[in-house]
């Protein structure tokens, strides 16, 4: 069975073993890369649980994680969800739309009107997984990335 766990600053060694687990599995499902880690230590993993109002969370089976999502506070009624992953042994059993919902209430609980994301194209499972869970395109333009495509925004609204 799969709990999900809200964790804080002091819990930086969990988020690092499943985020760095996350960018070795999916490297192109994520805009940061697993050598940005690797240059900030400890106060970088700290500072990443730390972002004031944010919400973190870690599936796990047992004690292994298997997921991890974050939901970051944002401007005018909407927050982000962020980092959505779950590991390969854990996929298809719901892990996902769980994290998904976690943060869902998350930000309706803290007054935002809209939860938005921005996912890498081409990423079609990730896509699939937010459309189910009642996300849409946007004409909104996401980061600029390295090969000059762009990330796409989803948006649900919560009200």
């Amino acid at each position: 069975m799969v709990s999900l766990r809200t964790i804080t600053p002091d819990d930086w060694p969990l988020w690092q073993d499943i985020r760095v687990a996350a960018l070795t599995d999916a490297p192109r499902a994520f805009t940061a890369q697993l050598a940005d880690w690797h240059k900030g230590g400890r106060e970088q993993w700290r500072a990443r649980l730390a972002i004031p109002g944010s919400y973190n969370v870690v599936a796990l089976r047992d004690t292994l994680p298997v997921g991890m999502v974050r939901g970051i506070p944002g401007e005018g009624g909407t927050s982000e969800l962020r980092s959505l992953w779950v590991s390969p042994e854990a996929r298809g059993e719901g892990v996902g739309g769980r994290l998904i919902e976690a943060v869902t209430a998350w930000a309706r609980q803290s007054g935002s009107a809209t939860l938005k994301l921005a996912v890498l194209p081409g990423n079609e499972p990730a896509i699939a997984l937010y459309r189910r869970h009642g996300f849409v395109a946007t004409e909104e333009l996401g980061h600029l990335l390295a090969d000059g495509t762009r990330e796409q925004v989803l948006a649900k609204p919560l009200h």
